[in-house]
């Protein structure tokens, strides 16, 4: 498309339906992406920063998006139409954010309207570029310095050379810098997030190193800001020491299966992941010496092992009806193109963009824009795009290029079109280790049970479920009651219990009449409060008890059930034209204060 036509085919701002993204007007926006890196940094750490030498492929980006030193900003905007794209994943280093000083004149030599800029400011004009031309931008966190990502870098978490406050300040920054420009769709909360010299990321151990609890704050407090942005969450890219005798692996999505993100609004998360053929589901993609084990490659794997190492790793989340439902994007993946015998490599990228194509799955190629050397060769031959100093482009569709007939194939398969159904929600509320209060209304208001660890579902949903003995739970907006104004109710006794005792010499948590339970605290693991909302119509005050104290007790079919978001712990939970009106526990028997049973009452 032109921009024009691209501009004319969707609106901003985006939002999630189940496995699908959509724009504005509820129709399927598949992001077909590239990459197109250099504010965050090409650096390798040592010596003049200035100089090729010192930067990798020799491609000093003056930490502002590659190319501008070569081409007018319009020429690149119409090559990047030219390839299918339309939407592109902005990388910055949050150090560009701080940068004061201005860009050299050398810099941005063929958009000479742009000197005098500080890096930030260059970033400013081609999000302006990008989105007048009708492409979505996501901005993703890629560094916290200068520093070429992504090894042993400096670079390895959100909080590596920073605070996770100041991390997360620095991305309200940006949301609110490109709040206006509804084409600014998704805020990527950091890349490739890995082992550091001495420590493993996490995936819900609520320390300073947990992925998962330092993503689910920054992307609330994201919303928080700005409700029309997507929040766009990498899973686990490396854990471990890689030797043959040490545990070490990348799981990427795989943890999201028992324990998944839930954001004060609904709709709005995207998981992501990487692929490249040199790397592996253990492999760091290291051939020799530190790093190197003997695990094998993506490329390495036959195409049913690819397909299930992309499926467990990845995929598997778009599976519909699951407190883990979510569009996947991969974000990065990409081959040597120009000049590469790589043959094994060549395998590995018509078989990976079959997967995408197959799966109709949302993709960005890394990278979009190289340098194309006085010699006539690419400096960076994985490149799409690549010019030389006065401008030549040499393009994937330019011949010569083994990857142009995959590319086409990944960029013109059948897709989903069209408006996209509303779907269900099932999220989770993890009450492990710390709050987890994901409504907007009860996060404005002071602390709702004091000493207590509370979780509240999201304003549009309702709570559903319950885990016996872990304070995990389960909210959804299936059939959900609208709920009226004024405030909530926080329960700690049994004044509410009016319609007969349903758990006979058991403790009791119930909701006033015509209110039904949004969230819960706990003491340890007990009980100790149930948080309700009124409903703007009467409720049924019937209703049957769901006993979970001796094993799971969970519909047949609904919501989640093909998931586990309590593992190891039994579950109760109701059906799905059912609400919960209460819960009932006791002290006796060691049994602790845990939860025992709920009481379902139906919605109509």
């Amino acid at each position: 498309m032109t921009g024009q036509q691209l501009a004319a085919s969707w609106t901003g701002p985006l939002s999630t339906r189940g496995r699908y993204i959509v724009d504005a007007n509820g129709n399927r926006f598949k992001l077909k992406a590239g990459n197109w890196d250099g504010a965050q940094g090409h650096y390798l750490g040592s010596g003049d920063p200035v100089a090729p030498a010192n930067n990798e492929h020799g491609e000093v980006s003056y930490n502002i998006p590659l190319g501008l030193d070569r081409v007018p900003i319009a020429q690149i905007l119409a090559d990047l139409h030219h390839l299918g794209l339309n939407a592109v994943r902005l990388p910055y280093a949050d150090a560009l954010i701080h940068d004061t000083s201005t860009v050299p004149d050398t810099a941005v030599a063929a958009n000479p309207r742009l000197r005098g800029d500080t890096p930030l400011q260059v970033y400013d004009s081609v999000v302006a570029a990008l989105t007048a031309d009708g492409f979505a931008v996501i901005l993703n966190n890629h560094t916290t310095s200068y520093r070429w990502c992504c090894g042993l870098d400096g670079n390895e978490r959100w909080n590596s050379g920073q605070t996770t406050q100041q991390w997360e300040a620095d991305w309200l920054f940006m949301v609110k810098r490109y709040q206006a420009n509804k084409r600014v769709v998704g805020a990527d909360l950091r890349n490739e997030v890995r082992r550091d010299t001495w420590d493993d990321p996490n995936w819900g151990w609520y320390d300073a190193h947990d992925e998962y609890a330092a993503f689910e704050e920054a992307g609330n407090r994201i919303l928080g800001s700005d409700p029309d942005v997507l929040v766009i969450m990498e899973g686990i890219n490396w854990y471990g020491i890689p030797t043959d005798i040490t545990p070490h692996g990348r799981p990427m999505l795989t943890p999201v299966a028992n324990l998944s993100n839930t954001l004060i609004h609904s709709g709005k998360l995207v998981y992501a992941a990487h692929f490249y053929g040199y790397t592996g589901p253990a492999s760091t993609g290291a051939s020799s010496g530190l790093g190197a084990t003997s695990d094998p490659r993506y490329e390495d794997l036959t195409p049913s092992q690819l397909a299930e190492a992309v499926d467990s790793e990845a995929l598997f989340v778009t599976q519909s009806g699951q407190h883990f439902t979510a569009p996947v994007w991969v974000s990065e993946f990409g081959a040597a193109g120009r000049g590469s015998t790589d043959a094994k490599e060549r395998t590995w990228f018509d078989r990976f963009t079959d997967i995408l194509a197959a799966h109709d799955t949302d993709f960005a190629v890394w990278p979009l824009i190289g340098w194309t050397g006085a010699d006539g060769n690419q400096l960076d031959n994985w490149a799409l795009l690549s010019y030389t100093a006065d401008g030549v482009r040499q393009g994937l569709e330019d011949g010569g290029d083994w990857r142009a007939a995959d590319w086409n194939k990944l960029v013109t398969a059948p897709s989903l079109t069209g408006r996209v159904p509303r779907v269900d929600h099932w999220d989770m509320v993890d009450l492990d280790h710390a709050d987890y209060d994901v409504s907007a209304t009860m996060l404005a208001q002071p602390d709702w049970s004091s000493g207590n660890r509370k979780g509240s579902c999201p304003d549009s949903e309702r709570l559903v479920a319950l885990g016996r003995g872990d304070s995990r739970g389960l909210c959804t907006d299936v059939n959900e009651p609208t709920k009226a104004g004024g405030a909530w109710t926080v329960v700690t006794d049994e004044r509410y219990v009016t319609e007969g005792d349903w758990a006979n010499g058991y403790s009791k948590l119930q909701c006033p009449d015509n209110a039904f339970a949004v969230g819960y605290s706990v003491h340890s693991n007990a009980m100790a409060a149930l948080l309700c909302a009124p409903s703007t119509t009467p409720l049924p005050t019937t209703g049957r008890d769901v006993w979970f104290d001796h094993g799971d007790n969970r519909p047949a079919t609904g919501g989640s059930t093909a998931s586990d978001w309590a593992p190891g712990y039994r579950k109760g939970q109701c059906d799905d034209d059912e609400y919960v009106a209460g819960v009932a526990y006791t002290w006796k028997w060691s049994e602790g204060g845990v939860p025992d049973a709920l009481l379902c009452r139906p919605l109509k």
